[in-house]
Parts: C-alpha cells; sequence; structure tokens
C-alpha cells in the first residue's frame, strides 16, 4: 500500500535518541513540527530555557524559509521558478551553493545522485494520492536532457541544458535545511542539540561526555533497529524503499530513482551514511543507494570522513570500514 511521507517518517531511519540521563541543572527543550513535508524535531540542551527556546525558534524559521525556498512542491518557490525558466536564472546563495554541492556529488557517483529528475518524479507521482507506473515511451520523454551536466553555474546564474528541464532537489535539500538549522543553535551558543527531520539528523557536540547513540530501523522488520551508531558532531541520513512507495502486482515502487533506466532502482532495501554534514550524506545516501551494494561501498569508501551501512536488496549487509557502531 501507499504510505504517506508524514506518517512513514516515523517509522524510518531513526529510532530517535536511545538514552539520555540529564546531568545536575541542565535542561531539555524538545520541539516538533512538520516542515519540508516531513516531522521535524529539534533537541537542545543547557541551563538557559530562555537561550534554547529563542534558538530552536530561529531554527524552525530558517528550515521554512528554506523550504519555501527550495521545494518544488511549492509554485511560487525559486526551485519551481528555476524549472519553469527557459533562460538563464538568477538564484540566491543558497540555491547555488545547494546546486554546485550536488553537482560535485553527480560527478563523483556518475550521475547516480541527479537533481535534474523532477520531470521523471512527477511522472511517477510516487508522494501523491495517485501514483502510477508510466510506459516506457513516457520515461524516456521524462528522461531527455537529465544528467550531471544538466545544470550549469556561472557566478549567482544557473542555466539549464534544455528549457523544460525540472529541477528537484529533494534527495539534498532536507538535509541541508537540517544542516543551517543545526548552525544557526551552534550561533546561539548552545553546545549539545539534535535536528532531526524524518531521518535526517545532524548532531551538535556531545552529551555529558558521551556520543550521541542513534539507532537505524530495519527496512524489512518495523520497530526492530538494524544498528546503532554512536556519535559526535556528525551526521547521519538513510535513504530505503520503505519510507514511501506503493505496490502494484506484487512489486514495490518506491521514491529512489535510477537516472539510468528511469525506474526505481532495485539493487538496496536502504543505505545510511554518516558525515560531517547532512546535505553530503543526504546526497551520498541516495547516489550509493542507486549505484547498488559493491559500487556504493566503493563510492562511500573512497570519500574522506564519510562511513556506510548498506542493505542489499537480498538484505546482506555492507559496511565501511570505520563506521562507528555501538556494541
Amino acid at each position: 500500500m501507499f504510505g504517506r511521507q508524514w506518517v512513514t517518517l516515523l517509522l524510518v531511519l531513526i529510532a530517535a535518541l536511545l538514552w539520555w540521563r540529564l546531568p545536575p541543572g541542565e535542561q531539555q527543550l524538545s520541539r516538533t513540527a512538520l516542515v519540508m513535508g516531513t516531522l521535524v524535531e529539534i533537541k537542545a540542551f543547557g541551563d538557559d530555557e530562555e537561550q534554547l527556546d529563542s534558538a530552536i525558534s530561529k531554527a524552525f524559521a530558517e528550515m521554512t524559509r528554506l523550504e519555501a525556498l527550495l521545494s518544488s512542491h511549492q509554485p511560487k518557490s525559486e526551485i519551481s521558478r528555476l524549472s519553469n525558466s527557459a533562460d538563464e536564472f538568477v538564484a540566491s546563495p543558497e540555491t547555488i551553493e545547494l546546486i554546485s554541492l550536488g553537482r560535485k556529488i553527480a560527478e563523483r557517483s556518475n550521475g547516480a545522485f541527479d537533481m535534474t529528475l523532477g520531470a521523471l518524479k512527477k511522472l511517477w507521482a510516487i508522494e501523491s494520492e495517485n501514483p502510477q507506473v508510466p510506459s516506457e515511451e513516457q520515461i524516456a520523454v521524462a528522461l531527455q536532457g537529465v544528467g550531471p551536466e544538466a545544470l550549469q553555474l556561472d557566478g549567482n546564474r544557473v542555466r539549464k541544458k534544455l528549457p523544460g528541464l525540472q529541477v528537484d532537489l529533494g534527495g539534498i535539500a532536507k538535509g541541508y535545511a537540517v544542516d543551517r538549522a543545526l548552525a544557526l543553535l551552534r550561533a546561539a551558543g548552545i553546545t549539545s542539540a539534535s535536528v532531526n527531520a524524518g531521518g535526517d539528523i545532524a548532531l551538535l557536540g556531545d552529551h555529558d561526555g558521551r556520543p550521541w547513540r542513534i539507532g537505524i530501523q530495519h527496512p524489512r522488520k518495523s520497530g526492530e533497529l538494524l544498528a546503532a551508531l554512536e556519535l559526535s558532531d556528525r551526521a547521519v541520513v538513510s535513504s530505503g524503499d520503505y519510507e514511501r512507495f506503493f505496490e502494484q502486482d506484487g512489486i514495490r515502487y518506491h521514491h529512489i530513482f535510477d537516472p539510468r533506466s528511469g525506474q526505481p532502482a532495485r539493487l538496496c532495501q536502504s543505505v545510511t551514511v554518516v558525515a560531517a554534514d547532512a546535505a553530503s550524506a543526504d546526497a551520498l545516501a541516495t547516489a550509493a543507494f542507486v549505484l547498488g551494494p559493491e559500487e556504493g561501498l566503493q563510492l562511500l569508501e573512497q570519500l574522506p570522513d564519510v562511513e556506510g551501512l548498506i542493505i542489499a536488496n537480498n538484505g546482506k549487509e555492507w559496511q565501511t570500514s570505520g563506521l562507528p557502531q555501538s556494541q
């Protein structure tokens, strides 16, 4: 059956923090809101409740601002206007920064991560109430002009390879917004916090001298953890075929597409990536999922300061050599 994003996000990657004991005098402030189409929880720790409250409010406001800028689901967003533009487009610094990062990961992954699949995603309509399996002819049309070179940057200007090219930053924008929210918490003087946007998580510092302990949801066993990671000052993101999908004639069709075929990628069940920032982890998780366990693991191993856990389509686990799992 089709799982709506705001419901299934409660069941995806993160179990959340698995244990907490506050030291004397410290307070925890936690707030949850629906932002960027997902349930976002921000937790902050400190001894000044007013400081925590103000910082969390600013963090949510920033995520809301970025949603209005970067969401392809909002007709007036900058990304929607870029998609509808036939000429070069003057973009905000945030959009330029995000497309620049996305282009680097697209090139590094040989196009497995692709920000130009907007037409394909609209065709499948996985996140709508009426998803469909399109014809090969429809898919071929939607894939015209896509790829790492389809978007070119010149200062603050974006040029599309084809005028009708549709841009979708769904595989990187949420992580970017998480990073920006965490940066505001840090700027406010907070030293221990987490931002969890439906499984895209960024962690600030540690807590009382101990790492955060994050549980990874098993892709086929609801409520069961696959592993637990101990992290400090890191971001962790998962992509999986269990997040947003529908089934037809016994086949699961999900939201992570292989740009080479225009079909949902079939080589993995889930990929978890640990990196210095959530935007990179977000895009790399998608890329590794598309590439499959062997090539995906090779991609992650080649990158400095990046670790990952890949569950192949047969359930076999693949992981990088330095993945910080809890015993």
